[in-house]
């Protein structure tokens, strides 16, 4: 059993490090082109091949792992949506069952987390806590997208950069807990704020948003 566990293991790693690699050249590349999409395929296969297999390692007997199970159902969950979102590209495309069912799921998912960091203590109630709501968070704003999905013509753009680049946090902070042995609130929460900072500015630069950095705000005052 143990052997199997371990192969199991090898072959988890094997996907995560394709997600990882195949994530940061989707990110470093010009989006929209042939090798964007390519990468995001990869991504995707990865991820889900190794979150997969995450969650039923991090459940077994000397392995129990409740953190990297929540990530790998956080990656999964997030990976199938931002996917899915292309659809509605085309303006006809509505949301069936399943988009609805994914996010449902997912959002008794963060309910529980939410429960469980109430009835615990210290680090472990913090971080449960911290990912239930973010977790609910997201799935409201799914249920207001699925509800109208064409309400503005870069929903399905910014529904999908907002779970792709959440996926790929937590592809990185299953690494750094994982395959780094790191420890701490720092470690689970940091990449979550630096990664949500730049889903944020993504979504704004959709959205048409000029968006100016400090030292441009200060030129531009002293130019005045």
């Amino acid at each position: 059993m143990e052997t199997a566990i371990k192969i199991a293991i090898y072959i988890h790693a094997f996907f995560g490090a394709i997600g990882l690699i195949a994530g940061s050249l989707s990110f470093m590349v010009k989006k929209g082109s042939k090798l964007h999409k390519k990468s995001g395929e990869w991504f995707t296969i990865g991820m889900l091949a190794s979150s997969g297999l995450s969650v039923p390692i991090a459940s077994m007997p000397g392995h129990e792992n409740p953190f990297l199970v929540m990530i790998g159902l956080f990656t999964i969950y997030m990976v199938l949506v931002g996917n899915r979102s292309l659809r509605f590209k085309k303006r006809k495309t509505l949301a069936n069952r399943i988009d609805w069912g994914i996010s449902g799921l997912m959002a008794l998912i963060s309910v529980l987390m939410l429960a469980a960091g109430l009835l615990k203590s210290g680090e472990l109630a913090v971080l449960f806590l911290f990912f239930g709501a973010i977790g609910l968070v997201l799935c409201l704003m799914d249920f207001k997208f699925l509800r109208n999905p064409h309400r503005t013509k870069t929903g399905w753009l910014v529904q999908h950069i907002g779970k792709i680049i959440g996926a790929y946090i937590a592809s990185v902070t299953a690494f750094l807990v994982a395959g780094t042995h790191l420890s701490g609130l720092a470690v689970w929460i940091l990449p979550a704020v630096v990664g949500n900072t730049a889903t944020i500015y993504w979504i704004l630069k959709v959205k048409g948003v000029k968006l100016k950095l400090p030292l441009q705000r200060a030129s531009s005052s002293f130019s005045k």
